[in-house]
């Protein structure tokens, strides 16, 4: 051995060395190693090393890649809790048919996926009997499960071998309207008692799994519910977790230490087109993403075949081939023969020519093509346990599939299996005879595949039922347990914007935040509220919140805030009631979905409003919006800042002309837009009522609501008498010329002016100018909704389909209206437009059509001919048109004005 050579110190100031001599004996170590023995034995020593390391709790990087093996040894594998024979027999009644359901709907051209639960039936198996706790588990949550949505066809057949389905109910297989039907994936809103998540829109599983498991956590540290034994599985596939929304929380869940949480990836190697990973190895770089953010990580990658090649490879040739081979040549020998492996695979080096030598062509079919980690009950078992076992980080299982697998030669990883929709009656004689299913000849009628199964009383039956009644009953399963309708708060908060604000002006967005921390001191109803805020609580004026309230951290506050000496000081409690998710509008709306389902999940109402700034919801996060509404989440969203025109010097990227365009197109989505204060409380109070109270007949209450609230001070009126109902509808004349103490001849041409948000002020200015400067009386009528007066107007369609003669609220509201109408927002032109085919009298719409620009609220306004002048040009335009007023008057008032 050479002499070591100490390190200088210049080399490594940073780090300061008590014993130079003893770090130079070490490096000429491990250079002694690699000159003698080679760089493959110095790199399996460090890693050895580090891995000792690690395991002592040393503080030291952790090894982001481990070998391409198993993380758990074939010997310390624990044995089975159950009959593994049976859960054989069990898995192969399920994957035959999940084949055959989709097969047989094929003839209707509907579509399904037959490749994905083939791949994954044991790590669903496996579960359903050892580890998923159902509903009736101690604590009546049980576990939550986020299933792969193309896996769907595999919990269908599970549950129509446990009863739960019929054959009716399989043959509709993605044909509902009949009202025995199953939908394509999980959809909670179509099949409400079996689905709880939705999650086949790529990204959002992964997501709201990492936020359901520390909702779960809020709930027990705040004293909600205590449901620490829920544990949240999320089955993933390798090629989803391309998906942005798939790791973006993958930090948040270590921070946590959310151990209650474990996420199950398929690594079959496929996504839809072809490889996930073509050229490299999916499963190692996931490995390193997740080692990296915290996690615990558990590879379950080759199946009991494989213990003989790996006990041969006394060199190491064999774990190092396994892990430079490219991913898409994996798929390649799954559909070659023996003799193309030895010579690609084994041909490498001369220790693999040696090994190959020692293994016939059977077993080397057998390692390639068949044998997979995912696939061995006793592997997927081991990782289980080894996940639950696991405290203080999360943990994800990368479990190495064969997508198509049991399929046949034509299934098995095909590039192309994710877009082949059946089986022929000769590949499913195959595959019966590959299960040992049986399933004769005689029951195969005109073509036709048969559903399998062994009978009610059946041991197999028997034997899934006593393992689920063991964990808690039947599962995957939604329970929306009998909740009492919450005490509705105190009518004092509701009231307070009542008689007006006076002088003073204020902004909607700030009475809305005054509204919530009055609903929050509520006795009986407070402490359900969610307050949900992605790192802009000072922009909405919610910062007196944090003291009172605290924002919920599991560490509670470790350290002296810098503000500790002033009033509204930045507070974190471990039962914090505030959700602060920093810059992160999906984070924030996976804690909103979270919260406003926990009445079905917990069995707990929880009333989540999430506030952010408008053009950053629905204009980012819509995706999630479908998917609270698919999950029959109820809530208030909350549009802060809003409006294309009212944010000032913000711009295109900040300012929102479309929110409620884009809400519209959500079926569960009330979407408001309220001009004063005392509409605000007005629509959340029957918020309040609707989701969480007595419900009406008929009366659906799953639904959520969307508000968009403005940061602009202005004077907030006082109530009007008697509009409730029609701020809850939508319309309401909130004045008239003469109520306004405008002078008018009693003669004069009249407009309706239909204004909503911060529009009706501009609109009030118009109304002042039409009477004062042209003599034209103008009403002024406040449209909370666009969105509902459309909705409501369709409803009447339809039903006068069925023989029924109703009259939409809009006609009624107009009715005896003998005069144009002139609708403005402070969205674009399609917003008010959504009531135009519905309006009998001349209607026309003004609007901020186009993309946001920087300049102050009358600039902008002028820009986009939104504001009092363009109002009152639009006005008299529109009576000209009828020959109420003069075409010069209309010239005129261009001129005046600048237009």
């Amino acid at each position: 051995m050479t002499d070591p050579t100490p390190v200088q110190p210049s080399e490594l100031d940073q780090l300061p060395d008590r014993d130079p001599e003893e770090t130079a004996e070490w490096q000429a170590s491990l250079d002694a190693v690699t000159e003698a023995a080679g760089p493959h034995r110095a790199a399996y020593l460090m890693r050895r090393t580090l891995e000792r390391a690690e395991g002592a709790g040393l503080a030291l990087p952790k090894l982001l890649e481990t070998d391409y093996v198993n993380t758990i040894p074939t010997a310390d594998e624990p044995a089975v809790d159950g009959d593994e024979a049976m859960e054989e027999r069990i898995a192969a009644w399920n994957r035959w048919n999940a084949a055959a359901m989709v097969t047989r709907g094929s003839k209707y051209g509907v579509g399904g996926h037959i490749a994905t639960f083939a791949s994954a039936a044991w790590l669903y198996e496996t579960g359903f009997n050892h580890f998923f706790r159902g509903k009736e588990a101690p604590g009546g949550s049980g576990d939550q499960l986020y299933i792969q949505g193309h896996a769907s066809p595999g919990i269908y057949a599970r549950a129509f071998l446990d009863g739960r389905l019929t054959e009716t109910h399989l043959d509709n297989f993605r044909r509902e309207s009949g009202g025995e039907g199953l939908p394509s994936y999980p959809h909670p809103r179509r099949l409400p008692w079996l689905w709880e998540f939705p999650t086949v829109s790529m990204g959002l599983g992964p997501l709201s799994a990492i936020y359901q498991a520390r909702f779960n956590r809020y709930l027990t540290a705040r004293g909600i519910k205590d449901v620490s034994d829920s544990h949240v599985w999320a089955f993933l596939g390798d090629g989803e977790m391309d998906e942005p929304e798939s790791t973006a929380a993958l930090a948040l869940a270590s921070r946590e230490g959310l151990d209650n949480l474990t996420f199950v990836i398929n690594c079959n190697l496929q996504r839809l087109d072809g490889p996930v990973r073509a050229n490299f190895k999916v499963v190692q770089e996931l490995e390193a993403q997740f080692r990296g953010a915290g996690w615990n990580v558990v590879k379950s990658l080759w199946g009991t075949a494989w213990d003989e090649l790996l006990r041969l490879d006394t060199t190491g040739a064999l774990v190092r081939r396994l892990r430079e081979v490219p991913d898409a040549q994996v798929q390649t020998y799954q559909t070659r023969d023996a003799a193309y492996i030895r010579e690609d695979f084994f041909g490498a080096e001369p220790a693999l020519v040696e090994l190959a030598k020692l293994l016939s062509d059977d077993k080397i079919l057998e390692c390639f093509h068949f044998s997979r980690g995912g696939h061995e009950p006793r592997k997927v078992y081991a990782a289980y346990r080894a996940a639950l076992a696991h405290k203080g980080a999360p943990t994800v299982i990368l479990a190495q599939t064969i997508k198509g697998h049991t399929l046949g030669t034509g299934f098995a990883s095909k590039n192309a299996n994710h877009q082949m929709k059946k089986l022929s009656v000769d590949e499913f004689k195959t595959m019966r005879e590959l299960l040992d299913l049986p399933i004769p000849d005689s029951e195969f009628v005109d073509g036709v595949v048969p559903y399998g199964h062994p009978g009610a009383d059946s041991p197999e039956v028997r034997y899934l039922k006593e393992r689920r009644a063991a964990l808690g009953g039947p599962a995957p399963a939604r329970r929306v347990h009998p909740v009492a309708p919450l005490p509705a708060p105190a009518e004092k908060a509701f009231t307070a914007f009542d008689k007006g604000s006076g002088s003073q002006s204020v902004a909607t967005t700030m009475a809305f935040v005054r509204l919530m921390k009055d609903l929050i001191r509520d006795k009986q109803s407070g402490k359900r509220w969610v307050p949900i805020v992605p790192d802009e609580a000072r922009t909405f004026g919610m910062e007196s919140l944090f003291p009172a309230l605290g924002i919920y951290s599991p560490k509670g506050q470790t350290y002296e805030p810098v503000d500790r000496d002033q009033l509204m000081y930045y507070r974190e409690a471990a039962d914090g009631q505030i959700l602060n998710e920093g810059i992160t509008e999906a984070g924030s709306m996976a804690d909103f979905i979270a919260a406003a389902t926990s009445y079905a999940t917990h069995g707990e109402v929880m009333i989540p409003f999430y506030i952010f700034y408008s053009m950053f919801g629905w204009q980012r996060t819509g995706d999630q919006m479908w998917q609270l509404g698919d999950q029959l989440g109820r809530g208030f969203l909350v549009g802060a800042t809003a409006g294309r025109t009212t944010l000032t010097g913000e711009g295109l990227q900040h300012a929102d002309g479309q929110s409620p365009l884009i809400a519209a197109t959500n079926p569960a989505a009330l979407t408001y837009d309220p001009a004063f204060a005392y509409e605000v409380a007005a629509i959340v109070k029957e918020g309040v009522r609707r989701m969480y109270g007595e419900a009406l007949p008929g009366e659906d209450q799953n639904v959520f609501y969307y508000l968009t609230v403005y940061n602009e001070p202005m004077p907030q009126p006082a109530k009007p008498a008697g509009v409730d109902d029609g701020i809850v509808r939508g319309l309401y004349r909130f004045n008239t010329a003469e109520s306004a103490g405008l002078t008018v001849q009693a003669n004069a041409p009249r407009i309706q002016l239909l204004g909503s948000g911060t529009a009706i002020h501009w609109t009030l200015e118009a109304q002042r100018l039409l009477a004062e400067e042209w003599g034209v009386a103008a009403d002024v009528w406040s449209a909370t909704s666009w969105g509902e007066l459309r909705r409501d107007a369709m409803e009447c369609d339809a039903a006068l389909l069925r023989g029924e003669d109703r009259v939409p609220y809009l006609r009624q509201a107009l009715a005896g209206v003998d005069s144009p109408v002139l609708a403005v927002s402070d969205y674009m032109r399609q917003v008010p437009d959504q009531i135009a085919q519905w309006v009998e009298q001349d209607y026309t719409s003004l609007g901020a059509d186009g993309f946001g620009i920087s300049d102050t609220r009358e600039g902008a306004r002028g820009y986009f001919g939104v504001d009092a002048h363009a109002i009152t040009v639009a006005a008299l335009a529109q009576l000209a048109r009828r020959g109420a007023a003069p075409a010069a008057a209309v010239k005129e008032a261009r001129e005046r004005y600048g237009l």
